[in-house]
């Protein structure tokens, strides 16, 4: 069985900076690539940023030169830093991981969520 585990979220003012943390556990053969996903209320859940095996990353136009996606391989972990957050920015924060759990069968797996709220 696969958890992913997420960390990091809170309560911050404008212009600050959190970091969420997502660790992935479990019988794993690979990971192909880890990212974030944000949920606004009434809205739509988006891309914010993803890290694929080869450590090439894309991120969401709104967050580009503000958040920092990185992962540790030896740890199964993905992080988000997210500077200079603006009100726009609080949602729930989703962790996904693409997964092998035997050779050639990839899937998505999701973390809980953990909210972020940034107070102008």
């Amino acid at each position: 069985q696969v958890q992913l585990v997420e960390s990091g979220g809170g309560l911050v003012q404008a212009g600050g900076s959190l970091r969420l943390s997502c660790a992935a556990s479990g019988t794993i053969f690979s990971i192909n690539a880890m990212g974030w996903y944000r949920q606004a209320p009434g809205k739509q859940r988006e891309l914010v940023a993803i890290n694929n095996s080869g450590g090439r990353t894309n991120y969401a136009d709104s967050v580009k030169g503000r958040f920092t996606i990185s992962r540790d391989n030896a740890k199964n972990t993905v992080y988000l830093q997210m500077n200079s957050l603006k009100p726009e920015d609080t949602a729930v924060y989703y962790c996904k991981a693409y997964l092998q759990l035997r050779f050639g069968v990839t899937n998505g797996y999701w973390g809980q969520g953990t909210q972020v709220t940034v107070s102008s």
